[in-house]
């Protein structure tokens, strides 16, 4: 998305914290125009670019951030879709109405916000769209297998709107990272584990795995620094990864080892 004109006007949803903070903070350090978004933007008072209210599960929130930003600058150049909740459990023991919260807040939130702003990337002439999945998102990953599902199917719908959106000169691409030193894990929704559950002492054993790949993950301005290698991009591929070699690894294996041999791996490292 190269050009000679400044600044670029981005829209980062869940950009109070974490990921979407430290993409914010080096986009708006290398000049561009920043809005990041939380449900709640009085508590975000350290930012050092604005922080507008959007709920990425409530149309009416981003019709009005977005209407805000047009208002305020005439266009959205970049739409950087970060805002997203982690869950973990048995999917048998997970209620039906925290699966629907992480799809409507991880799938349809973005779903919906892409939405939104494409009729005014149509109308400037384009624009580029980033979508932050997980690596997760390409394995069903055990006691995560809800989480996988959302992010997954983001990935896969990015393959078909990258298609779609060609004629328009508008870009998509998705980001999987890996894992990253960030408050997800705090923020998490965990099934309970259940003293009368069959599943007690594996989840329990994977849940404490699981958080601490999250407290020993790489720092989130290794994802910033990746972003804005990509916006420099004329044509952006479909898909980047990024975290450890073995996290990248683990993709190109699902792609190459049967299935059964896969499997195998991921109750080793589970140690299921």
């Amino acid at each position: 998305m190269k050009t000679d004109t400044f600044p670029k006007v981005v829209l980062i949803t869940g950009g109070s914290s974490g990921i979407g903070k430290s993409i914010g903070e080096l986009l708006k350090d290398k000049g561009f125009k920043v809005y990041g978004t939380s449900r709640n933007p009085s508590k975000n008072t350290n930012n050092t670019f604005p922080i507008i209210a959007l709920d990425v599960t409530n149309n009416d929130t981003i019709q009005a951030a977005i209407t805000k930003i047009i208002k305020a600058e005439g266009r959205i150049d970049i739409l950087i879709n970060n805002a997203g909740i982690g869950i973990t459990g048995p999917l048998e023991e997970t209620p039906d109405s925290e699966i629907k919260k992480a799809f409507d807040t991880n799938y349809f939130g973005p779903l919906n916000v892409i939405k939104a702003v494409l009729p005014f990337m149509r109308k400037q002439g384009g624009g580029l769209i980033i979508n932050i999945t997980s690596i997760a998102g390409y394995m069903g990953l055990p006691y995560r297998g809800i989480y996988s599902a959302t992010k997954g199917a983001l990935e896969i719908t990015t393959e078909a709107f990258r298609m779609e959106l060609k004629e328009f000169n508008i870009k998509m691409t998705n980001v999987a990272p890996g894992d990253f030193a960030t408050n997800i894990a705090a923020g998490r929704y965990h099934a309970p584990v259940l003293e009368d559950s069959p599943y007690k002492k594996a989840y329990k054993n994977t849940l404490e795995l699981m958080n601490k790949h999250v407290d020993e993950g790489k720092d989130p301005m290794v994802m910033a620094r990746v972003i804005y290698k990509i916006i420099q991009k004329d044509n952006p591929r479909g898909h980047y990864r990024v975290g450890d070699l073995l996290q990248k690894f683990s993709v190109v294996l699902k792609r190459i080892l049967p299935d059964k041999i896969y499997e195998k791996i991921l109750l080793k490292h589970y140690k299921l």
